[in-house]
């Protein structure tokens, strides 16, 4: 019985030995390698891309869903269709109280965007707006409005009426906001900022084109980001490598189809009537909030008032493309582009 205790003894310690010496032939375990994880939603009258670079599928899910989640907030809150939101409650009431601070914030950097642009971004062009939609609505006479209604509702339109004291926001009566030109920037520029809370340093959030993109894709090299080609919308006019930094564009690409495709979803505030000074307008600054309004700016101002816009602003470089499909870049917009 001793003799068959000591040979369970020594097989228990010869097959630790082995164990022990199998292992270190396998060395360090290797890390996992980074990849991206991507999820795709309908969101704010656009389709939203978010992706984030990690080796952990469980985290890489649960970041997204936190940065979707502050894009649903925004668009509960700035939403002009959802008469529970808070703009819907502005417009109708002409003031709400106790407003919530992202709504604050967004319409005091309206106002800035507003003063740079000498008036030709304005979020208080909703009555403009809603004046053209009920001309081409059912119902409507499906004609222009007349010059005189377009002067008259031109009166409604200021920027620097809209009073914001402390938590409260007042409108002039019959005055209405929109927030279209910046919503969509600033709910991406919050789903970034989530994400690096959430310890992502690599990543991006696409929004209908507008974009933001943060450190690099998993191979290192920085993320490409495509213009497209109006003309063939499978090819690019260029190709820029982002990183850190974000890109927006607005256009009216139906006038390279027809000369009759003139009214456009974006009005000029000065003048009432629909913008056809561009085809569009591509900015490249550091949040998707300020390319997402500047786009817009730049597509009221035209070529020349456009880019001198930009070029007096740091760090903010646009391409253009005017009506006669010439393509028009700012003085830094090239350091972006892949060179082939």
């Amino acid at each position: 019985m001793r003799y068959k205790t000591v040979a369970i003894v020594l097989i228990a310690f010869f097959t630790v030995l082995f164990m022990i010496d199998h292992v270190s032939d396998l060395g360090p375990a290797d890390p996992i390698e980074d990849q991206s994880y991507s999820q795709t939603r309908s969101l704010m009258d656009t389709t939203i891309t978010i992706s984030v670079v990690g080796n952990n599928e469980t985290h890489a899910l649960e970041v997204i869903d936190n940065a979707f989640e502050k894009m649903y907030y925004v668009d509960e809150i700035m939403n002009n269709y959802d008469n529970d939101s808070e703009i819907a409650v502005l417009n109708k009431e002409s003031a709400v109280y106790d407003a919530d601070q992202e709504l604050i914030y967004v319409i005091n950097r309206s106002k800035y965007y507003s003063e740079v642009s000498g008036g030709a971004f304005d979020i208080s062009i909703q009555p403009i707006l809603s004046l053209w939609a009920s001309k081409y609505s059912p119902g409507g006479t499906y004609l222009d409005p007349t010059p005189e209604e377009i002067n008259e509702t031109l009166e409604l339109v200021n920027h620097s009426a809209i009073l914001v004291e402390g938590n409260n926001i007042i409108l002039e009566e019959d005055m209405a906001i929109t927030l279209g030109g910046v919503a969509k920037g600033y709910a991406v520029d919050l789903a970034i900022d989530s994400m690096m809370n959430d310890g992502i340093t690599s990543g991006f959030v696409n929004a209908g084109g507008d974009g933001r993109y943060i450190g690099t894709k998993p191979d290192g090299s920085m993320w490409r980001v495509g213009l497209q080609n109006p003309e063939k919308s499978e090819d690019a006019v260029t190709i820029m490598d982002i990183q850190d930094m974000a890109v927006a564009t607005s256009g009216n690409y139906e006038r390279y189809f027809s000369d009759a495709a003139k009214v456009s979803h974006i009005a000029d505030p000065r003048t009432g009537y629909s913008s056809q000074n561009l085809i569009s307008a591509t900015v490249i600054t550091d949040t998707a909030m300020d390319a997402d309004a500047l786009a817009t700016a730049v597509f009221v101002l035209g070529e020349n008032d456009g880019m001198e816009m930009i070029e007096e602003l740091e760090g903010v470089e646009c391409l253009l493309i005017t009506p006669d499909k010439n393509i028009v870049r700012s003085s830094g917009f090239s350091g972006y582009e892949i060179k082939e």
